[in-house]
C-alpha cells in the first residue's frame, strides 16, 4: 500500500516511516481520517484524504471515517488566519449526518474489512472538565502546544483557549478510535501533522504502544490558482451545490501540467494505464485524452455512472449545439455551469 502511495505522490511526511511500513505490511490495520462538517458537504480538497481511506481499504486494511460532530463544535484553527464563527450546536450535527451519508457510498461496509463510521460527538460530549484535565491535559506541555504551526501562526493575531485546546481533542480522539477499535494509523493533510503527532504522543504516554501518523500533500495548481475555486466559487461534492456537469468540467478544464499529477491524486488507474495517459499528454495534447479520463473517473466516483452519463450528454450537446436532446433538468445544470461575469 505504502508504495503505491509514495508512486502516487501521495507522502508528505510520516511518523518512523520503516516502522509504519513494517506495521502496515505485519497484519489488516485499522486507519482512520477525520472530517470536520463545517459545512453541509464536503469539496474536492476532501476527496484526496477520502480516497486514501479508500485505498487503505483497497491494500486490505479497515478505514474509520471519523465524523466531527464534536470538534465541529470548537473549530480546527489549522490553515486558518483567524478565529472561526462558531456554529449553533443543531446546524452542526444536521451537516454531520449529511456527511456521513455523503461519504458512505465511497466504502464497503461489509465483511471483516468493512469501512467503520463514527462521530466524535459520542465521546466528547460525556467528557467531564475535571477528570478530563487530570488524565488527558497533564500529558500536553503547553510549550509544545504553542510550538505547532497551526497556534505559532496565529500567535499574533491571537486564538482562542477554544481553538487552541482543540489539538487536545484531536489527540483524544486517536486515543478513544484505539482504545474501541484497536486504531492504530491516522492520515490526514499536512497541516494536520501537529494534532496526528499529539495523537501519538498520547497513545504512547497512556496506552505504551506505538501509533502512527502520515500526511498526505497539499494540493496545488502550477499556474498559481487555488485548488478547488472556479468563477462560480467552491467546488462540492453535492450534487444540489455543484451538479454533476460542473464537477465534470472542473476536471476537463485541468492544465496539462498538472493533470498526470491528478490522474495518480483522485483516480484509481493503474500505473501503466496513466503512464500512457502522460504519454499522450506529451505527444498530443491538444486532444486531452487525460483531461477527459480524469473527468470521467472522478465525476464517476463522486456522482455515479447516472452522474456522469448526464454531465457526458450535456457536453455533447453543448458542444453539437444540439440543445433540444436535453432534459429541462439537463439544461438547468448546463446554465448553472456556464462562466459568470
Amino acid at each position: 500500500m505504502l508504495s503505491d502511495l509514495a508512486w502516487r505522490g501521495l507522502f508528505a511526511d510520516a511518523t518512523n516511516l520503516p516502522e509504519l511500513d513494517a506495521h502496515l505490511r505485519g497484519a489488516p490495520r485499522l486507519v482512520y481520517c477525520g472530517f470536520d462538517p463545517t459545512a453541509d458537504s464536503l469539496h474536492v480538497g476532501s476527496l484526496l484524504p477520502l480516497l486514501a481511506l479508500r485505498r487503505v481499504q483497497r491494500g486490505g486494511h479497515r478505514p474509520i471515517v471519523l465524523i466531527g460532530g464534536g470538534t465541529g463544535l470548537i473549530g480546527d484553527p489549522s490553515g486558518k488566519a483567524g478565529e472561526r464563527q462558531l456554529n449553533p450546536a443543531d446546524l452542526v450535527a444536521e451537516w454531520a449526518d449529511r456527511l456521513r451519508r455523503q461519504v458512505e457510498p465511497f466504502f464497503d461496509f461489509d465483511g471483516p474489512r468493512g469501512a467503520q463510521l463514527a462521530n466524535n460527538y459520542e465521546w466528547l460530549s460525556k467528557l467531564e472538565v475535571i477528570p478530563f484535565l487530570r488524565d488527558i491535559g497533564k500529558h500536553f506541555s503547553v510549550g509544545s502546544m504553542v510550538a505547532r504551526e497551526s497556534v505559532r501562526a496565529r500567535m499574533g493575531v491571537g486564538i482562542s483557549y477554544t481553538e487552541f485546546s482543540y489539538q487536545v481533542l484531536q489527540a483524544y480522539d486517536f486515543l478513544e478510535l484505539h482504545r474501541r477499535y484497536g486504531c492504530t494509523v491516522q492520515i490526514g493533510g499536512t497541516d494536520q501533522w501537529g494534532n496526528i503527532t499529539a495523537g501519538t504522543d498520547l497513545i504512547r504516554r497512556i496506552e505504551g504502544q506505538a501509533a502512527f501518523g502520515l500526511t498526505l500533500p497539499l494540493v496545488t495548481k502550477t499556474d498559481g490558482s487555488k485548488f478547488g475555486k472556479t468563477e462560480s466559487g467552491t467546488v462540492w461534492l453535492d450534487a444540489r451545490r455543484t451538479s454533476p456537469y460542473e464537477m465534470y468540467q472542473f476536471w476537463l478544464n485541468t492544465g496539462d501540467a498538472d493533470v498526470v499529477t491528478y490522474l495518480k491524486y483522485f483516480t484509481f488507474l493503474e500505473r501503466p494505464a496513466i503512464e500512457d495517459l502522460a504519454a499522450a499528454v506529451r505527444t498530443s495534447p491538444e486532444q486531452r485524452e487525460a483531461q477527459r479520463m480524469l473527468a470521467r473517473e472522478v465525476t464517476a466516483l463522486v456522482h455515479g455512472e447516472p452522474g456522469l452519463r448526464e454531465a457526458e450528454e450535456i457536453t455533447r450537446a453543448l458542444w453539437s449545439g444540439d440543445l433540444e436532446t436535453l432534459t429541462e433538468r439537463q439544461l438547468a445544470q448546463a446554465c448553472e455551469g456556464m462562466p459568470r461575469t
